[in-house]
């Protein structure tokens, strides 16, 4: 039996990372919801 979660640092940035959340307006209001309850960390 096989793990289901294999972790990749590329594949984890590429598709919750910072740059990714700053594209999409939608990504960008992540971001700001975040900003607004004063996360330490706003993305991978």
């Amino acid at each position: 039996m096989s793990f289901t979660y294999n972790p990749k640092k590329r594949k984890r940035a590429k598709s919750h990372g910072f740059l990714v959340r700053k594209k999409t307006t939608a990504g960008r209001n992540v971001l700001k919801r975040r900003r607004a309850k004063g996360r330490k960390k706003l993305s991978v």
